[in-house]
């Protein structure tokens, strides 16, 4: 892979990722009411998403999705559905001090890995964006697997650098504001994945044709 290919593929990454995402306002809860392990566990399972995503699109899923209704809809009303679940749990939890013992931080990491996992993979809507933004930085004329992985580890490098700046942004407002501030914070985050919810519940394949 050239690297005018590669640093095009980084500057349309980095501007995909900035606007936030379900893992992105996960990652800034986490790092306003989680300690530091539990958050980097989180922002851990969206990295290893991005590697499963990229791989799977590679892989040929984002073809199936658009060919099968049935598993299209599926993944995406499980996917809306969880977010929506997400969304009130975290609206309803209370704003607790960052401070846990090694068995709860344990604990919560694993809780927070496979949350971020699961919301990262179980989104058809990026699936498909995937499947239609990756391809492009391909070349067919160079080892193709090689270039997925390339493009799957430079994604996932870039998206821990995203929520390692929201995850910041969310712990620094810990430490600046009050403790109803931090929690309207944390209540923003929540509407804005049920909003996400709703839209994902909207979407439909032809959208990206």
């Amino acid at each position: 892979m050239d690297t005018t290919t590669l640093f095009l593929y980084l500057v349309a990454v980095a501007t995909v990722m900035v606007t936030p995402g379900p893992t992105m306002l996960l990652a800034l809860s986490n790092g306003a009411t989680r300690p530091v392990r539990v958050t980097a566990c989180g922002i851990a399972g969206a990295a290893l998403a991005d590697l499963i995503l990229i791989g799977a699109v590679g892989c040929g899923l984002g073809a199936v999705l658009q060919a099968s209704e049935l598993l299209f809809s599926a993944i995406k009303w499980i996917g809306a559905a969880y977010l929506l679940y997400l969304a009130v749990a975290i609206w309803r939890a209370p704003t607790h001090a960052l401070v846990a013992t090694t068995d709860a931080s344990s604990a919560s990491g694993r809780a927070a890995f496979l949350r971020a996992l699961f919301v990262a993979v179980s989104n058809p809507k990026a699936i498909l964006f995937t499947s239609a933004f990756v391809p492009q930085f391909v070349h067919a004329d160079k080892p193709v697997a090689l270039q997925y992985a390339i493009l799957a580890v430079v994604a996932a490098l870039m998206d821990i650098l995203m929520m390692a700046i929201y995850a910041f942004g969310g712990r620094h407002a810990v430490r600046s504001l009050s403790g109803r501030a931090v929690q309207w914070i944390n209540r923003g985050c929540a509407g804005m994945l049920a909003f996400l919810a709703v839209g994902l519940s909207l979407y439909r394949r032809s959208d990206l044709r």
